[in-house]
């Protein structure tokens, strides 16, 4: 692992250092450019972890807590809900306080609390700050025992009702609002949208192309489910400039529409390794010393809710397998279709895959080999739901005339 410096502002390499000096000294009119700085490459962060969480901390945030406070309904969906359970408490009581306080108030300043008063006092029956807690509790709550209410004695008093009321409405709609909001928020919808662990670069009609796979656990569907990817990657501009992470879009379908999945069964996303992709020139040895991260996104809204919910993922350069397809996960079955998820995140090694790059493969100088052989591989690999099912003791059939490998293939969908 090569050093690491640590900035204020930023975590770069040594090799990333070497680089800019190195650009920076060609820029500058010093040095060649044909020395090479000699540093052991480092895997940089994940900045999106597997999980979806992004890599991130904010500090030197100025007036954090009053940006915070102006959007205090976002603040409070988005906190966990021990926070919001405190908050929740602590809205009502204090508002019962600080209106109990106030009858008390009313009630000292006018000689209510003076037991040999015989005069109409403001509010009947609130002798005491325990009686003007209760009657602020039975205001607000409109429970209404029938022992104390408000006189027209006192026009102040009678207008604190009338404050406490609307006051305790407006309490009412926020937190009911806040915990409903945080109830139907799509977060956990995540949970049952799956990636796979690896993303996967094969051939698929004549093209190198880069695939990962997405899966819905639920029954409920995502209605308008897209995806899109981008590549993060360090680079240096043509002027000296250290971007850390810039941002390349990966173009997975968007100007034809094919990046808007129907997900009932797991999909396999597919993006055609182009001249407009930033893997064009890259073949498998340059893959296996890349240093990049590519982000997955997957979006749509939750049908109970009609919610947006985003549910995002990430590959790593050594995440992505070359020469391997994902395993068939959708079998027909006899009145349905089934779904072996135990199958989802496995691949098999397709031999024949071009080690080249793909812009090496479209200028013809890699000659591909017969595509029957793909589709031998092909076959290999779902044999082995023959074998599965052998192991755990279900028959075979014995009715059908074609060879196993070629009536199982004539059911495997994916």
């Amino acid at each position: 692992m090569g050093s690491v410096r640590t900035n204020r502002y930023s975590i770069v390499s040594s090799e990333e250092d070497g680089m800019k000096l190195a650009t920076m000294a060609v820029a500058n009119g010093f040095g060649n450019g044909k020395s090479k700085v000699h540093t052991r490459q480092q895997c940089r962060s994940r900045f999106v972890k597997k999980d979806g969480h992004c890599n991130v901390q904010f500090i030197n945030v100025g007036e954090k807590g009053q940006r915070y406070l102006a959007d205090i309904f976002t603040t409070c969906v988005d906190i966990r809900w021990r926070w919001m359970l405190v908050i929740f408490c602590l809205a009502f009581v204090l508002s019962w306080l600080f209106f109990g306080c106030v009858f008390w108030l009313i009630a000292l300043l006018h000689g209510d609390l003076d037991a040999s008063k015989e005069s109409k006092a403001c509010v009947s029956e609130v002798n005491s700050f325990t009686a003007a807690f209760l009657f602020s509790i039975e205001t607000q709550t409109t429970i209404g025992y029938g022992f104390r209410c408000v006189t027209d004695e006192c026009p102040i008093a009678v207008f604190m009702v009338v404050f406490q009321s609307i006051v305790g409405c407006i309490i009412d709609a926020f937190i009911i609002g806040a915990v409903m909001a945080k109830m139907a928020k799509p977060k956990k919808r995540n949970e049952t949208l799956v990636f796979s662990h690896n993303a996967v670069i094969a051939m698929r009609d004549g093209k190198l192309c880069l695939m990962w796979r997405v899966g819905n656990l639920r029954k409920s569907h995502l209605v308008e489910a897209h995806v899109r990817a981008q590549l993060l990657k360090s680079r240096i501009t043509s002027e000296g400039e250290y971007i850390p992470l810039d941002q390349i879009d990966i173009n997975v379908g968007f100007d034809s529409g094919i990046d808007r999945i129907f997900l009932v069964s797991p999909i396999t996303i597919v993006h055609e390794i182009d001249e407009d992709s930033p893997l064009y020139d890259l073949s498998k040895q340059d893959i296996d010393n890349a240093d990049f991260e590519i982000v997955v996104i997957l979006e749509g809204m939750v049908e109970a809710t009609a919610m947006t919910t985003q549910c995002r993922s990430s590959y790593l350069a050594n995440e992505i397998l070359w020469g391997h397809r994902y395993e068939p996960v959708l079998f027909e079955e006899k009145h349905y279709y089934k779904v072996d998820y135990s199958r989802f995140h496995k691949t098999y090694e397709v031999p024949n895959t071009p080690l080249c790059s793909a812009r090496d493969l479209a200028e013809k100088k890699y000659i591909l080999s017969n595509a029957n052989s793909f589709c031998y591989e092909n076959e290999v690999a779902l044999t082995s739901k023959e074998e599965d099912d052998s192991e755990n003791g279900v028959p075979e059939s014995t009715s059908t005339d074609t060879p196993p490998d070629i009536d199982l293939h004539n059911q495997i969908l994916v």
